[in-house]
């Protein structure tokens, strides 16, 4: 395999992953100057976003069925594949369930955690970015174990955040609302851990 060839697919997870960053990054920036009425406009743009991701990893799928030899075994890219681009859909997702919801008003636990999703998607370019090398990479691991952090902090923060909603609110709805945004915002930090690992597993088993 020549050296474009090995290089296509480690620069196709940077691709992919700048999206799961631009994703993060439009969470927070909509979830700084939130306004419901803008939220269609958000989500139209969040859906572009997403579909990029799609057509760079279906692109990535087709080119690897017919590669003769991959830089890592076939199931490990499609899997890690999969596992980036789950990361931007539940970036898509939390927007799409604050529009169901109808939500109005936004809680300052949601800024806290879109600014821990954005960080965590920053981690992952960085990841993206040391993978090629991995072999020799000191600064991999690092960053791994910091993205680890960053999800158990949003763990803390989904607890926190949930025991808040209930001793503040009184209205059912709000709180059932509140509870699924919640849980979708949690489940973005989860999806980067999922990279996160699934790199390091990818590491410990070529190297």
């Amino acid at each position: 395999m020549g050296k474009k060839e090995k290089n296509y697919y480690f620069e196709t997870f940077i691709k992919s992953v700048s999206y799961c960053h631009d994703a993060a990054a439009m969470l927070r920036d909509c979830f700084d100057n939130y306004t419901s009425i803008d939220l269609p406009k958000s989500i139209e743009a969040m859906h572009d976003i997403e579909h990029a991701a799609d057509e760079i990893k279906h692109e990535m799928m087709n080119r690897l069925v017919k590669e003769f030899l991959p830089p890592l075994e076939r199931e490990d890219i499609v899997e890690l594949a999969h596992a980036i681009d789950d990361v931007t859909d539940s970036i898509e997702d939390v927007l799409l369930g604050m529009y169901m919801s109808n939500t109005t008003e936004l809680r300052e636990d949601a800024k806290t955690f879109a600014k821990i999703i954005y960080d965590c998607c920053c981690g992952l370019q960085k990841i993206a970015a040391e993978f090629h090398n991995f072999r020799k990479s000191a600064l991999l691991r690092e960053i791994i174990v910091e993205i680890n952090r960053l999800e158990e902090e949003g763990d803390r923060l989904y607890v926190d955040a949930t025991r808040r909603l209930y001793m503040e609110e009184t209205d059912p709805v709000k709180i059932f609302a509140w509870s699924s945004i919640y849980g979708r915002l949690e489940r973005c930090c989860d999806s980067c851990e999922d990279v996160a690992d699934m790199v390091e597993q990818i590491v410990m088993k070529n190297s």
